[in-house]
């Protein structure tokens, strides 16, 4: 049984205000029968020093990639991984997770690509929880396996490949949703671990910038209705949309905003990123502004 939507006003602004809670909402509801909530970060041991009572932790290097071809895992897989953490094909499922949500973000598109009904993200994640002072726990929840069925993995709605990626210059809207200084190559600190994997710098010919930062506030919280539609207010829902970054995480916080907040419903993410794109031979590339 799928829980109640979160009824905070600000939400409602929203295209579908069906994917967000509050802080407060899921603090009265945690325990629920029928509601998990996951834990995915970038940085993965956070979970270990506090996380919210009966989270489950989801590591997006280990439970959603497979090794050998980097893709995402396949149907088998992601209903094993559902069975492990106790989750049921009809549970609401919230997640939350650290840099305001980027990897939450991607671990609630991998659930929408094996289309779980009912995935939710936090509003502000760990950052806003832990800046409230609610609630933490150091307990690992054990839940009984669940019977997940084993669902394929439907890549067509929300997802696009490098090729087809290829064909889409100047034909559909690409953003990049990158700082300013890796979409004009400019960064060239080879050390810096968000760069340190692509051999180029630059971006997607005809690609626009909007850097992903620029759809929350400070507390990690997403920006209103209004300011949204200011933001990206020069893009057109009703064309198709790639959006990328440089491994698939901001991307997918990007790919959340358009997609629920604001309704872009032909909207995909490229999760092969930079990482993929700059380090393929030949593939075209261009610097500045």
């Amino acid at each position: 049984m799928a829980a109640p939507f979160d009824p905070l006003p600000q939400f409602q602004d929203y295209a579908r205000p069906e994917r967000l809670v509050s802080a407060s909402w899921l603090s009265a509801r945690l325990g629920s029968p029928g509601l998990r909530v996951v834990e995915s970060d970038e940085d993965t041991l956070l979970y270990d020093i506090g996380h919210l009572p009966g989270a489950v932790r989801i590591d997006w290097r280990h439970d959603l990639t497979d090794d050998v071809t980097r893709d995402v895992i396949d149907g088998e897989a992601f209903a094993e991984l559902m069975r492990s953490k106790g989750i049921n094909r009809d549970d609401t499922v919230v997640i939350y997770g650290d840099q305001s949500n980027w990897w939450a973000s991607y671990t609630l598109w991998v659930f929408e690509l094996f289309g779980h009904e009912d995935v939710r993200l936090l509003d502000g994640g760990r950052d806003a929880w832990m800046a409230e002072e609610r609630d933490t726990s150091f307990m690992v929840p054990d839940f009984p396996r669940s019977d997940y069925p084993v669902v394929e993995r439907n890549d067509s709605e929300h997802r696009i490949l490098v090729q087809e990626v290829l064909g889409t210059i100047g034909k559909d809207t690409i953003i990049d949703v990158r700082s300013p200084e890796e979409f004009a190559g400019t960064n060239d600190d080879s050390s810096h671990p968000a760069t340190a994997p692509a051999l180029r710098n630059g971006h997607i010919p005809t690609a626009r910038n909007f850097p992903w930062a620029e759809s929350v506030h400070a507390n990690s919280r997403f920006r209103s209705r209004a300011e949204l539609d200011e933001i990206y207010g020069a893009l057109k829902a009703s064309e198709e949309t790639v959006i990328y970054c440089h491994l698939g995480d901001q991307s997918a916080h990007t790919w959340f905003v358009l997609k629920h907040l604001l309704g872009f419903d032909k909207t995909r993410n490229y999760d092969g990123s930079w990482v993929e794109w700059g380090n393929m031979v030949r593939m075209p590339i261009e610097r500045g502004e």
